[in-house]
């Protein structure tokens, strides 16, 4: 528990989930459609209570404890903290692993917006320790897309029951981000089984003893198949061998080579796997037996369903992170005593809260517009999936998923980029305090650190947006939207006074966009266009924000006390002194500046 105030005060806020939830995103009129017609206002207020306690009794309590007692390798075995593998155990005991899937396979059929609300009551409190059922449910999305029924039933059931734990295995220690040049390979077997050969690097919960097998997906190429990312398959390859029964079997040739040391998310193991190593010999051949999903050489497709949903949780991620931070130090500034107002003169009055300073209330404003703008965010991305899957028509459902194609680089890493920047500034607000171990701020930033890599690095997440998703379908993607944004202009228009100014800077803001975006592709030479994408990016990111934050104002107009002022003041405060970064940055990508293109590397 952090020093001055409970958990609950300080890990999430159930006030802001409700406001965006019901009072913005509406997300009750879900119920009126088949697929989550069980469901109500009151099973979702207690999906969200039953989150809020176990976040809060299993998961922080040991937050301080997985980061000082990483998992540590033995040679044979990991040794984890007992605390980690007791909340995982509870977690999988309320469900909410399979919230959000279909009722025949045992899931609760959960909209995702609401799902993901739930999670980030879990990654705010130890995000380290969700990594563990986080990877669970993305690896069991997987299959229930993509694999045979005989998998499901093998893998899937026993993720769902918690009993199996999953994971990713895509980079390489030589290849990284650039998976066309992985080097795993997969030998077809007469039985239709593969044997797996290779390295992969960076596989979180790639190894421990939390259940009783690991299902691994991996990214592999099968000899003779066509050269670069067209030839790259996907394999289901466990740690242990699932006999037709059900039971666990033989150990197949799956080996840790060693745990990778991170300065965050500590509790979480991250390592590098062997493949076929000859440690193990599974039926009496070198290899690790491994079993094709869906057709060969489709793996790479088949992994985005799975790369994707991690994008946006990893965004969720950093924003939950960047929350709980705002409001430790939200509550460190109201409860420290420090400074007289500059207008003070007498020594002797009583000293003021450092809150009472305007600079440590632009601070708290920045993290407030940062991380409830990152909120709101990660649940649209959510609102969006589930409309893709359920809303009523083929178009309504073509162009959510077309708009949550568009913004998923901007889901992934505007808020690991600027819910990091909360916080820096969350250690800022406690001084010489703040980098100090007794308080979780500078754990926070470190956990939160890792985000601008995770799952696709900001460059990347830049040449994605701008080379890719904009330009999807001759420009429907960004095409989509603008007009979801000018909807939304023209509605704060027509209310007029504060709502209608802030509506005039971001639609002007959007028209720039579409006018650079243009002259960008414009240029016929793919080097310039995407030389500056991750200010492309930035951009683009800081204007949905901005376009969020007019949402949220609207869905607060007319209705007063504390908490519909903050929203308020946070959008005021994020139109004033954020949406004008875009400006100059807009111009130099206007300017087809090509000071990074011509820079001889040997300059640097």
């Amino acid at each position: 528990m952090p020093p001055g105030g409970s958990a609950e005060s300080v890990i999430f806020s159930r006030r802001d989930l409700d406001f965006l939830l019901y009072e913005w995103l509406d997300v009750t009129a879900l119920t009126a459609r088949e697929r989550f017609a069980e469901h109500d206002r009151e099973t979702f207020d207690a999906l969200l209570d039953l989150a809020e306690q176990v976040a809060t009794e299993h998961f922080y309590p040991h937050l301080r404890r997985s980061d000082l007692n990483e998992p540590t390798f033995d040679g044979e075995r990991v040794h984890l903290i007992p605390e980690i593998g007791a909340a995982v155990d509870v977690f999988a005991k309320t469900g909410l692993i399979a919230a959000t899937m279909d009722a025949e396979v045992g899931g609760a059929q959960l909209p995702v917006v609401v799902a993901d609300a739930c999670f980030s009551w879990l990654m705010a409190a130890n995000v380290s320790t969700f990594s563990y059922p986080f990877l669970t449910i993305g690896n069991s999305n997987l299959l229930l897309a993509h694999g045979s029924p005989e998998q499901v039933d093998a893998y899937v059931r026993p993720q769902l029951d918690g009993r199996f734990h999953g994971t990713m295995c895509l980079s390489e220690p030589q290849a990284g981000s650039s998976l066309s040049d992985i080097i795993t390979r997969a030998e077809p077997r007469p039985d239709g089984s593969y044997r797996v050969f290779g390295n992969k690097m960076w596989i979180s919960a790639g190894e421990h003893e939390l259940g009783e097998n690991i299902v691994h997906l991996v990214l592999a190429k099968i000899p003779g198949g066509p050269a670069g990312v067209k030839g790259i398959s996907l394999f289901v390859v466990p740690k242990f061998l699932v006999n037709t029964d059900g039971s666990v079997g033989e150990r197949n040739d799956v080996v840790l080579a060693g745990l990778n040391h991170k300065m965050g998310y500590r509790g979480t193991t991250n390592t590098l796997l062997n493949f076929g190593e000859g440690k193990y010999t599974p039926g009496g051949e070198p290899g690790a037996i491994g079993y094709l999903v869906g057709q060969p050489h489709q793996g790479l497709s088949y992994m985005f369903t799975m790369m994707n949903e991690a994008r946006i949780k990893v965004g969720a991620g950093a924003m939950a992170l960047g929350y709980t931070g705002y409001l430790k130090s939200l509550k460190y500034a109201k409860e420290r005593p420090q400074g007289r107002p500059p207008a003070g003169k007498d020594a002797r009055a009583p000293q003021i809260p450092i809150i009472e300073h305007a600079d440590v209330r632009r601070m708290l404003l920045a993290q407030k517009s940062y991380v409830e703008g990152a909120l709101a965010l990660v649940l649209y991305a959510g609102k969006l999936l589930d409309d893709e899957r359920t809303a009523p028509t083929a178009e309504e459902r073509d162009r959510a998923h077309l708009l949550l194609d568009t913004l998923t680089p901007i889901v992934k890493s505007w808020p690991s980029q600027w819910c990091l920047e909360a916080n820096n500034l969350a250690i800022q607000i406690h001084g010489g305090y703040g980098y100090t171990r007794e308080y979780d701020v500078e754990l926070h930033f470190r956990d939160n650190r890792l985000n601008p890599i995770h799952e696709g690095t900001h460059g990347i997440q830049g040449l994605d947006l701008l080379g890719r998703k904009v330009a999807l379908r001759g420009g429907a993607g960004l095409a989509a939207l603008a007009e979801a944004v000018n909807a939304t202009v023209s509605t704060a228009t027509a209310a007029g006074g504060e709502l209608a100014e802030l509506a005039g800077q971001l639609g002007a803001t959007v028209e720039r966009i579409v006018e650079v975006t243009a002259k960008l592709w414009g240029t016929g030479d793919p080097d310039v266009t995407l030389a500056n994408a991750s200010v492309y990016l930035e951009a683009v990111g800081h204007t949905v924000i901005a376009w969020l934050w007019l949402e949220q104002a609207l869905a607060a107009a007319g209705r007063q006390g504390p908490f519909y002022d903050g929203k308020r003041a946070a959008a005021r405060f994020f139109y004033r002194y954020e949406l004008p970064r875009t400006a100059p940055q807009l111009d130099l990508l206007a300017s087809l500046d090509r000071t990074t293109l011509d820079t001889d590397p040997a300059w640097l």
